[in-house]
């Protein structure tokens, strides 16, 4: 099948993207004491220079104690880590790309193998890493007052130092996600509850907020998973009634895409219809959205990133456009692929996907 389609333009509010393919957000843990440096701003320009249409960051932590797990995650907040930031900016705009940084808190996590720890204990909805395990504090309506006015700020920031749009990391068991699931969220107060869109309202205050403080031009995305990496096999909404519940109430405080993980996007989301996470939310909100999982590659990327080798793969390009020219999503994000290979779209755009790299662990020790 022809690539064309993922060629052409794309345009929402602050958005306007030369083509459908997006960076994913994948953490490189190459920002020493949360501070992005010249390395960085010249990684995210090669991808802008390869013709990428969109990238997102990894995710950057917003001001709370424990925030991250890991001294080597940038932050976005300070006055280094900003004029970091700033300069990543000044880089891709000038490589011809467009840039949106992904807004993230961790939540309750393992300690990092380092062993550095935060000067805090880890916070989330109910102080639980895993169902059943304590590993860090229940937080107070304080705490998530706080948090929502840290998110905040760091939109507000982004606004400012030029970024393109920004997201918001509300997947894959982090503290927005943690507060989705019904496994880490037991609270009794107004932020638990047993239904989904109880659970949502930390969420739903959140992307308000973030829409206080960009106005109504400057598009948000927002990250969200079924799966948790906690286990893989977690649904939050287990039929299109319960999605449509859950990310209506989103849609209405203001996001504008929602960025769609699986980990292979060819996976049917429901029974009896082959739509995948991303052609559900469409067809549920009417909102844009981004596919992602595997797309280029054999296996999937948590596989990857444990060590297990990926090579390229054709067929999930096919399966790919099929469902892009049938309208079941707007853009598509691709990780792992574009880890290894910054001219990943030019090739793709020029048919040669016989000569894609694969991937494997040992390319995350640089920055390529």
């Amino acid at each position: 099948m022809s690539s064309n389609a993922l060629f052409s333009p794309f345009s929402l509010k602050s958005l306007q993207l030369k083509n459908r393919i997006v960076m994913a957000p994948m953490t490189r843990s190459f920002s020493p004491n949360g501070v992005p440096g010249a390395n960085v701003a010249a990684y995210y320009r090669r991808r802008a220079e390869g013709q990428v249409g969109l990238i997102l960051t990894e995710g950057t932590v917003v001001e709370r104690p424990a925030s991250s797990n890991d001294p080597n995650i940038p932050h976005f907040y300070g006055e280094q880590a900003l004029a970091g930031w700033q300069q990543v900016v000044a880089e891709v705009h000038a490589g011809g790309g467009k840039i949106g940084p992904q807004l993230w808190h961790m939540g309750v996590m393992q300690e990092h193998r380092s062993g550095w720890t935060p000067t805090q204990p880890f916070e989330g909805p109910s102080g639980l890493v895993a169902p059943g395990q304590p590993k860090g504090n229940a937080m107070t309506e304080n705490d998530i007052t706080d948090t929502i006015a840290a998110f905040g700020r760091a939109a507000a920031d982004a606004k400012r130092l030029g970024f393109d749009c920004l997201e918001l990391h509300g997947a894959h068991g982090y503290l927005i996600d943690q507060f989705f699931w019904a496994g880490l969220n037991e609270r009794t107060d107004a932020y638990g509850g047993p239904s989904l869109p109880e659970r949502s309202r930390l969420a739903v205050e959140l992307v308000r907020e973030v829409r206080r403080q960009v106005g109504n031009d400057f598009a948000i995305s927002l990250r969200l998973s079924q799966w948790k990496q906690q286990d893989y096999h977690v649904k939050l909404a287990h039929t299109p009634q319960e999605m449509e519940a859950w990310l209506t109430p989103l849609a209405e405080a203001g996001v504008d895409i929602f960025h769609c993980s699986q980990r292979r996007f060819w996976e049917p989301e429901f029974e009896n219809s082959d739509l995948n996470f991303a052609g559900w939310v469409k067809k549920l909100t009417g909102q844009a959205t981004i596919t992602v999982g595997s797309v280029g590659l054999s296996g999937e990327f948590l596989a990857g990133f444990a060590g297990e080798a990926s090579t390229p793969n054709a067929e999930s390009i096919d399966e790919l456009l099929r469902r892009f020219d049938r309208g079941d999503f707007d853009l598509v994000a691709v990780g792992r692929a574009l880890i290894v290979e910054p001219e990943w779209v030019e090739k793709i755009q020029a048919g040669k996907a016989e000569g894609l790299k694969g991937f494997s662990r040992e390319t995350l020790g640089t920055l390529v």
